[in-house]
């Protein structure tokens, strides 16, 4: 916000010397004494737009409404940019990014080589999710001033959003050449540093904004989202601790907590659960009383309308278990609409698109217009995609937009959020005496919960590399935050027990060498030697699918265990030994591995995970004739099913939608 120069005095507006002393305390920064004295004058002078103007921006400035005055300067001062440039940040600072356009249109035709117009119109461009348009403003802000830090940090963030990284980098490093004390810049420049695979520098850059500015809270949460990262999880959790310490409401904080929670051995039912149970109690009590109790939906349909919620409908595990279930949705009966809260899209995007009637972005919309915007659309069933994973919207959820809402797929453990109805689940990821771990009741797909989509890739199963080679090769193609100390350890007796077994690692951590270099020193510290371990980075998914080649079976992790891994190298023909565990995360390899029909590659405790791993490492043409059969085997099981699964969530989701009526024809 900035006032207008102060012009000569008409003979309605103020004495010079009192719209001097205004201008003063305002450039002082003493903003509460600004708007006492601006109250006044505009008692005064009530056609003194200046004054209105200057009164405005005081009252923005001090986070108070100002929008009725500026509104009143533009009346009175229509030729002047800089107010409605004003308007329109206060329109923006409303939630009101389109109307607030029009005003930083109406000041750039005024006056074309207003910098902060541009500057401002580029923020609005952006809060509507048009990140290229709003990268263009930002360059034309910079064309006028080329030293506005502000508009290159900007441009920077626009750039992130549409995916182009590098130049998103070398737009924060010059803002950061203009004022190397912006904290918000390095807190920034964190976050596409991790997009860009360098996750030490992404934890420097945090600290950096830090040290500036201790307190802030966004930068915690950023260096302990690289620390989760670089798989460092007791500093990742304590970040994100730090950050709540700092500002209790952080709702993405909040959810980032209880995701990585999940990877720790420390982690307790218990403790999850109450924690998922104080974040849904900080949303409810954001939204007060205001959630909806009466929904516009058809309430005899001949077809269902559900909503899926989701930031991954893309490739993602997310889109590889749903791709193959939607393409058998039958939609004489199931009408689908997608809520995205993610702008990115790719080739699978466009082939799940037609099952959908109609495809609505929230990204850009607050929790309140997201929710009603599904509200409006008369949805049957909310489904959410995502629990505490990344761009989830489970605030929305609280505001009760559909009858009957439930979390399925995305996530692995209770959200917290009173207002979901249902988790779907397994009678094995989730047995009956575990209900109590989830806030939701439980619903019970039959079989499985998960049916993965066969990828279309050609590559044939290899033959058992053993045979070849004279030894196994183990493999595990997790992210490294899965892979802790318990795993290690377990690992240690496996390689000291077949002395010439090897583990073929691959994840995108190790792009980086440091990685690497620190896994190594992990192993070897736990008597795995460098010589006996091969580390591969990411590469294209026919690549990764290609390398179970190289590798006779998997070790999964625990107790935060595989799923799309597990299902991909179930398709190579490559087993995955797992350890079932006391939560949904823990159980889910094994309900994978029953519904693929391999129950004997279940352990049930550290030394069955230990025992089974040698024993079945020790016949190894047992594991030929298993490979040899194993895509077929698992195609033809409820894993991949995708017709049956979708008749079952199809069943599902009536039933759910039966239930909601009967218990209001009964109140």
């Amino acid at each position: 916000m900035q006032p207008t120069n102060p012009p000569t005095t008409p003979f309605h507006a103020p004495p010079a010397a009192e719209l001097n002393q205004l201008f003063q305390l305002f450039n002082a920064g003493r903003f509460a004494e600004v708007e006492n004295c601006a109250r006044l004058l505009a008692e005064r002078y009530p056609d003194a737009g200046l004054v209105w103007n200057i009164l405005g921006a005081s009252l923005q400035i001090q986070r108070k409404d100002g929008l009725a005055a500026l509104q009143r300067a533009a009346e009175l001062m229509p030729h002047d940019p800089i107010t409605h440039s004003n308007v329109g940040n206060a329109l923006r600072e409303q939630g009101r990014p389109e109307e607030a356009l029009a005003c930083y249109r109406r000041a750039l035709a005024i006056k074309a080589d207003l910098p902060e117009a541009h500057y401002n119109l580029g923020n609005a461009l952006q809060a509507l999710g048009r990140f290229a348009e709003a990268a263009q403003s930002y360059r034309q802000a910079i064309q006028i001033r080329p030293h506005y830090a502000e508009a290159f940090n900007n441009l920077g963030t626009a750039l992130k959003n549409i995916g182009q990284f590098e130049a998103s980098y070398d737009s924060y490093r010059q803002a950061l050449a203009l004022n190397p004390n912006q904290a918000e810049t390095y807190s920034n420049l964190s976050n596409v540093l991790r997009e860009l695979g360098q996750s030490e520098a992404a934890a420097a850059s945090a600290r950096q904004a830090i040290a500036i500015r201790p307190d802030y809270a966004e930068a915690y949460n950023n260096l302990a989202t690289a620390m989760e990262d670089l798989g460092k999880l007791d500093e990742a959790i304590a970040g994100y601790k730090r950050t709540l310490d700092i500002k209790p409401d952080l709702i993405n904080a909040r959810s980032n907590l209880l995701f990585v929670s999940n990877y720790s051995a420390n982690q307790t039912p218990a403790n999850a659960l109450e924690q998922a149970r104080q974040y849904g109690q900080i949303v409810s009590q954001n939204i007060g009383s205001a959630r909806f109790s009466s929904w516009p939906y058809v309430p005899h349909p001949q077809r269902l309308r559900v909503g899926l919620v989701s930031g991954d409908l893309f490739k993602h595990p997310v889109g590889f278990f749903l791709e193959g279930v939607l393409a058998h949705i039958d939609p004489a009966h199931i009408e689908l609409i997608a809520y995205s809260s993610n702008s990115k899209e790719d080739e699978l995007t466009q082939r799940i698109r037609p099952y959908f009637s109609a495809w609505k972005n929230l990204c850009h919309l607050s929790d309140e217009a997201a929710a009603n915007l599904i509200h409006a659309d008369g949805v049957h069933v909310l489904i959410d995609l995502s629990g505490h994973t990344k761009l989830n919207r489970l605030p929305v959820f609280a505001w009760k937009p559909a009858p009957v809402q439930a979390s399925w797929l995305g996530y692995f453990a209770t959200t917290g959020i009173a207002e979901i109805d249902y988790v779907l689940a397994d009678k094995v990821s989730v047995p009956e005496q575990d209900r109590d771990q989830f806030i939701e009741g439980i619903w019970y797909l039959p079989e499985t919960r998960l049916c993965f989509s066969a990828p279309d890739e050609t590559i044939p199963v290899a033959p058992l590399p053993a045979l070849a080679k004279g030894a196994i090769t183990f493999g595990c193609f997790q992210n490294l935050s899965k892979v802790g100390d318990e795993v290690l350890a377990a690992w240690s007796q496996i390689f000291t027990a077949l002395p010439n077994a090897r583990l073929r690692m691959q994840c995108k951590q190790f792009d980086a060498p440091t990685q690497k270099d620190r896994m190594l020193q992990r192993l070897s510290s736990a008597g795995i030697a460098a010589s006996r371990v091969m580390l591969h980075g990411s590469t294209p998914r026919a690549s990764y699918l290609a390398a179970h080649a190289e590798v006779d079976m998997i070790l999964d992790t625990f107790p935060y265990s595989g799923g799309t891994t597990t299902c991909e190298a179930l398709w190579m023909g490559v087993p995955t030994l797992t350890l079932e565990g006391k939560t949904m995360i823990a159980r889910q390899g094994a309900a994978l591995l029953k519904a693929a029909g391999l129950v004997e590659w279940i352990a049930y405790c550290k030394q069955d995970y230990i025992d089974k791993a040698i024993l079945f490492a020790n016949d190894v043409h047992a594991l030929a004739q298993l490979r040899s059969t194993l895509r077929q085997q698992a195609g033809a099981s409820p894993l991949f099913d995708a017709t049956r699964f979708a008749r079952n969530l199809e069943n599902a989701l009536w039933e759910m939608y039966r239930r909601h009526k009967q218990s209001n024809i009964k109140t």
